[in-house]
């Protein structure tokens, strides 16, 4: 029984001491030291202190920011620690009234609007916490944006344009634009 029980034993320590310990320390170090940004939560700063992460939206509901896509993430939208979808399938009643009332609440929200509403700012992320829109979804907000803080629409458009992430090497996704860091770049221009 030793005769098994001892290598074992040793195993163990060894598989412990290189995947619990060893393997972690390294990962951990050259993420601190070669991806300092993204290995501390890919946090965005304003005055050295942390206003939210380029990984995780946040809610903006007044006329002269810019909105992200809604939410799924129950009764506190952009909760990090309840990530989720809704789990509404697509003939689910309650998923087409969402969209329904949040399609609703953006024509109130500018009313002579004559682009069509895009999907993602009608639908939920899987996650619940998209940080990112379309520039098609942050176009059909410039005039709203502009309106509510009395900006020259064109200003306001060379911000989105401006603010456009491109796909990695030209081909891997789609271009998108971080609803917090435009947002961030509008409250600069005051």
């Amino acid at each position: 029984m030793n005769k098994l029980i001892r290598p074992l034993l040793v195993s163990f320590a060894v598989l412990t001491a290189l995947t619990g310990v060893a393997y972690p320390v390294i990962v951990t170090g050259i993420g601190q030291s070669v991806f300092l940004h993204q290995a501390s939560g890919s946090l965005i700063l304003r005055d050295g202190k942390p206003v939210g992460s380029a990984l995780i939206g946040q809610n903006f509901s007044d006329p002269g920011h810019f909105w992200g896509r809604p939410s799924a993430t129950g009764p506190m939208g952009n909760n990090a620690v309840a990530s989720s979808g809704s789990n509404l399938g697509p003939l689910n009643p309650a998923l087409v009234d969402a969209a329904k009332s949040r399609k609703e609440a953006l024509l109130a929200a500018d009313p002579g609007n004559p682009l069509p509403v895009p999907v993602e700012l009608v639908s939920a992320s899987a996650s619940g916490l998209d940080p990112h829109i379309s520039p098609a979804a942050a176009q059909y907000q410039v005039q709203r944006v502009a309106r509510a803080r009395k900006l020259n629409p064109e200003t306001v458009q060379t911000l989105v344009a401006n603010s456009i992430q491109r796909p990695v090497l030209g081909l891997l996704g789609e271009p998108v634009v971080n609803v917090l860091q435009l947002n961030m770049a509008l409250d600069a221009l005051r």
